[in-house]
């Protein structure tokens, strides 16, 4: 008889996606693949995109059915059925069509614009996710898009600005020398480069904060422990 086993959690080395959230076991943010239990065949779930782990074609995640976030859009979406012979599993993905046309859009508002025009013709509903790239702060930007998708087929379902405040960091603090400031400091300076615009992601910050100060702590007084 075969043995087969399940889990819900996310394994090393995988490729994840905005819509997955973080969860722990214990303290670890992700499972390694050689500590998996001997099993004929490991279903697993939690990360949406179909895939193996550790090069071992018996333990794999099926993914999402759909796509979740609009980043799975290159990923084919299926089933796994699996079907075994005495211990021996014999694996067919089985692709899963796309019932609801998607698509993201990336660039300035003029190029945003000319993207639109190609949906004109569309009989069916497209969900949208639009990123603008726009050096000026705009206050208006949903008008704008709103003005632009209006008597299209769409449904503006995600809309951000690009993440250019990276940039303009580092412009701003290249005549700084490392030696000019405090871990602390520099720990810092890097999550200013980050923008984060869910809850998890904002808890995610949160618990690496922690986790860094708790290690700061300790090699400062493993340093004063040796003088």
């Amino acid at each position: 008889m075969p043995i087969i086993a399940t889990g819900h959690l996310t394994a090393l080395g995988v490729t994840q996606s905005e819509s997955v959230r973080d969860i722990y076991i214990g303290t670890l943010e992700g499972f390694a693949s050689d500590a998996f239990p001997p099993a004929d065949y490991i279903a697993l779930g939690h990360i949406h995109r179909p895939q193996i782990v550790g090069k071992k074609e018996n333990i794999r995640y099926s993914g999402s059915p759909i796509p979740l976030s609009f980043d799975e859009l290159k990923s084919n979406k299926q089933v796994v059925m699996v079907e075994f012979e005495n211990t021996t599993p014999n694996i067919n993905p089985i692709a899963v069509p796309n019932f609801q046309p998607m698509a993201s859009l990336k660039g300035d508002l003029h190029s945003i614009e000319e993207q639109l025009a190609e949906f004109k013709q569309s009989e069916q509903t497209i969900w949208l996710s639009i990123e603008v790239s726009e050096q000026d702060f705009l206050s208006d930007l949903q008008q704008r898009i709103a003005e632009m998708v209006k008597g299209l087929n769409v449904e503006v379902l995600q809309l951000r600005r690009a993440r250019t405040s990276a940039k303009q960091a580092i412009e701003q603090k290249k005549t700084e020398t490392l030696a000019e400031l405090k871990p602390q400091d520099v720990f810092k300076r890097r999550l200013e480069l980050e923008t984060l615009t869910s809850e998890q992601e904002k808890a995610r910050i949160e618990r690496i904060s922690l986790t860094f100060g708790e290690i700061l702590n300790q090699v400062e007084l493993e340093g004063e422990e040796q003088q």
